[in-house]
């Protein structure tokens, strides 16, 4: 549906950060799906293939929730399950100022979840896989009836973040 950039926060969320590089390192992003689509709260992807087959992932890590950054249009987030320590490699995109998502406290309730960056442009982009019809698949609820992929993510300078050093793409 086009691409988008994103900016990340290594200062505020650096094991959050580390963990989003390292996936990207082994293209693990590539051919996933944006699986969950909630129009006018979020988007998120990084956890299933085309087949809406759980992917395997990393081990948790710490929730960085208590950072200062609020869950505002735009910013990327980690999804988790009701543990507040849970996030592997999904993640998910503010399609609006979520701040019920944010820290308050180190409690189940109010951990939140933890923002690492932000869309810096193509929220177009965002905005139109927002729109995309949705329906329940596979024991999912609000997933694209048509599939929205993930083909791969790359820095601003063109190097892919797959392997043990980046290495430039030729188109």
């Amino acid at each position: 549906m086009g691409s988008f950039d994103i900016e990340l926060y290594p200062e505020q969320a650096p094991v959050t950060v580390d963990n989003f590089l390292a996936y990207l390192q082994e293209c693990f992003y590539d051919e996933l799906l944006i699986h969950r689509v909630i129009a006018d709260f979020i988007i998120q992807g990084g956890g299933y293939t085309v087949d809406l087959e759980p992917v395997d992932t990393r081990d948790p890590i710490p929730n960085e929730a208590d950072n200062g950054l609020s869950n505002l249009r735009g910013t990327i987030a980690m999804a988790r399950t009701s543990d507040p320590h849970s996030a592997t490699s999904q993640f998910f995109i503010n399609l609006k100022d979520n701040p019920f998502l944010d820290f308050t406290s180190e409690t189940p309730q109010g951990w939140g979840y933890a923002v690492f960056g932000r869309v810096v442009s193509g929220m177009d982009v965002v905005d139109a896989i927002a729109g995309v019809t949705t329906g329940p698949q596979n024991g999912m609820n609000d997933t694209p009836l048509t599939p929205v992929i993930i083909y791969s993510i790359e820095s601003n300078n063109g190097w892919r973040w797959c392997g043990t050093q980046p290495a430039i793409e030729e188109n």
